[in-house]
């Protein structure tokens, strides 16, 4: 559940926001986005001072309405420390929502290589052996963060874009859906909460006249949704996703990402990512479709 200022009827408790994660993975890009939304970010902040933060924010008598702090692997047992903070804090009426940065493993290896530097936990060792000691060692935080984003494919700009998507400003008060199109051939979206398959509609890629087009024309379009199935398919997927949109908004969840696969992303899930995101826009939430893989064909 994201923090809520309306928790406190005086306003006195500040929201507060976690950034922790893979190194890296985009933490300081991040914390930056936040600054550029007028929050107070504290980097490298060992967990057992979270408090102490959020006690001075609250003497500050509203001047300081929204805290942000970067929590890694350089405070060594963070780990648990982190989750003893987050029931303190809780405790003090304050409820910290936890951003996880992730990307796989050649991409954090090229990050390191390209800036020269050491992963924090080699130890003398390879970078992919601190790699892998971090994930371990990160394991239970990613399983219990609150928003979880997979950088692997996203440049600075739009890793930034997607902060501002979830924190910036009065958008950040509603439900945020991104419909993510994507093609399994390029791996699956980790940081996805829900995973539709839509390869067992037909191929327009072995249409000879539908090949070169993608599922933004309106040929590949008529021809996806004319499909047996492809109807009552987006009917009981579109049900379903609004009772899961429900219960997350009554858990306080903000920001949902639900992706929609085919083989390569550029034709089936296209379509149907598109139709979904049409047919949720009047759901109170707000909608936006991002197509991963389209172009890389």
């Amino acid at each position: 559940m994201r923090p809520d200022s309306a928790a406190d009827p005086d306003g006195a408790t500040p929201e507060i926001v976690i950034i922790t994660g893979m190194s890296g993975a985009g933490r300081s890009t991040a914390a930056k986005s936040l600054e550029d939304l007028d929050w107070f970010v504290a980097d490298n902040l060992p967990p057992d001072l979270l408090p102490t933060m959020l006690d001075l924010a609250g003497r500050a008598q509203g001047a300081v309405p929204r805290l942000a702090a970067v929590v890694d692997v350089r405070s060594r047992a963070f780990s648990t420390d982190l989750k003893s903070v987050i029931g303190a804090l809780e405790a003090r009426g304050a409820r910290p929502y936890v951003v996880f940065l992730e990307a796989n493993d050649e991409t954090l290896v090229r990050r390191f290589e390209s800036v020269r530097r050491p992963h924090p936990l080699q130890e003398g060792g390879r970078v992919v052996d601190g790699i892998a000691a971090e994930r371990e060692l990160l394991q239970e935080v990613r399983g219990e963060a609150d928003l979880v984003l997979d950088t692997s494919a996203l440049n600075v700009h739009e890793l930034r874009a997607r902060m501002r998507d979830a924190f910036g400003g009065d958008v950040a008060t509603a439900l945020q859906v991104n419909v993510l199109s994507f093609g399994f051939k390029y791996g699956l979206p980790v940081d996805a909460d829900m995973v539709a398959d839509c390869r067992f509609l037909p191929n327009p890629h072995w249409v000879a006249d539908l090949a070169p087009l993608t599922g933004q024309d309106e040929e590949v379009r008529g021809f996806v949704l004319g499909q047996p199935g492809a109807a009552e398919f987006l009917a009981a997927y579109v049900e379903a996703v609004r009772v899961a949109l429900a219960g997350y908004q009554h858990e306080g969840k903000h920001f949902v990402m639900l992706a929609v696969g085919c083989t390569g992303g550029k034709h089936r899930s296209v379509v149907m990512a598109e139709e979904i995101a049409a047919r949720l826009a009047g759901s109170g939430a707000a909608v936006r479709v991002v197509h991963r893989d389209l172009g890389r064909e």
